[in-house]
């Protein structure tokens, strides 16, 4: 079971505020030009929460790899900026 945080509220100059939050904790907030495209828009981002979290694991496993090749080929000293 999915926990969702929906909030759709007017704004300002006829824009509405569309404030998201998904259960893997990936938020963002937009505006939208009327109600419809408000609810359309926040329709789209909960089916896409699945494919956003695997992609955002995918995109970490791959950064993490970097890293561990990095340091194997001495290329990093720190765990810090690694700029050294």
């Amino acid at each position: 079971m999915s926990k969702l945080n929906i909030n759709i509220q007017y704004s300002h100059d006829n824009f509405y505020k569309v404030s998201l939050t998904d259960d893997n904790g990936a938020r963002v907030v937009v505006y939208e030009q009327s109600v419809d495209a408000a609810f359309d828009y926040a329709i789209n981002w909960c089916r896409e929460a699945d494919i956003r979290e695997e992609a955002r694991k995918t995109h970490a496993k791959a950064v993490m790899e970097m890293m561990k090749i990095d340091r194997e080929a001495g290329i990093t000293t720190s765990t810090r900026d690694s700029l050294d």
